[in-house]
């Protein structure tokens, strides 16, 4: 019986270490094909070619040729039927167009917590007079820039295809004209094989 228990035990051991996972670090750049749904592929091909593409509009090389426009940048809106991290895609745009020098940025989802910090320096009694920051001092937006993400998936029998598409435009805050606007196309065919794989 003793022996019986050994061998169990052993066995169970030496299974529980053949099941052992491995994590291993990858190229973040690297061609994703898990499957079919959106992925880190599919978020950098948007935000390259959506920054690429205003960057090198002729309008807006002569706008921002001697200016830093302001933007406000507007959450992507996800049309698709996935669950998709669209402030992802959505903080990717907007850091690299930050980083291109070209433009200045409102962050529209720290507008509560900067209002709270200037009541706090301004109504509490606890902060310098001299070093608080004023009410009804901060720059607005002169354009607005936002988007849609949206799909269509069609399957069958054994092949799954999915057709993604961005949209983005940048808007005039003053004049509501559409200074920019491009789109992004993505398509994916999954097939499983005759055996299933």
């Amino acid at each position: 019986m003793k022996q019986f228990k050994l061998i169990f035990v052993l066995a169970a051991v030496m299974g529980l270490a053949a099941c052992q996972s491995k994590v291993e670090y990858g190229d973040a750049t690297e061609v994703e094909t898990v499957n079919a749904n959106f992925g880190s592929t599919d978020l950098q091909a948007i935000a390259a070619k959506m920054v690429d593409s205003m960057m090198t509009f002729p309008p807006i090389v002569a706008m921002t040729a001697n200016n830093r426009p302001i933007l406000f940048v507007d959450s992507i809106k996800n049309k698709t039927s996935e669950h998709i991290d669209t402030e992802s895609v959505t903080d990717s745009i907007s850091n690299k167009l930050l980083r291109s020098g070209k433009f200045r940025f409102i962050d529209m989802t720290k507008v509560d917590s900067v209002r709270k910090q200037l009541d706090y320096q301004n109504n509490t009694g606890m902060v310098d007079p001299s070093t608080a920051i004023k009410f009804g001092r901060q720059i607005g937006a002169q354009y607005m820039l936002y988007g849609n993400l949206s799909s269509i998936v069609k399957q069958d029998g054994s092949t799954k295809d999915v057709y993604y598409k961005m949209t983005m435009r940048l808007m005039d805050l003053e004049t509501g004209l559409i200074e920019w606007s491009d789109e992004k196309e993505i398509r994916k065919t999954k097939s499983k094989s005759f055996l299933g794989m």
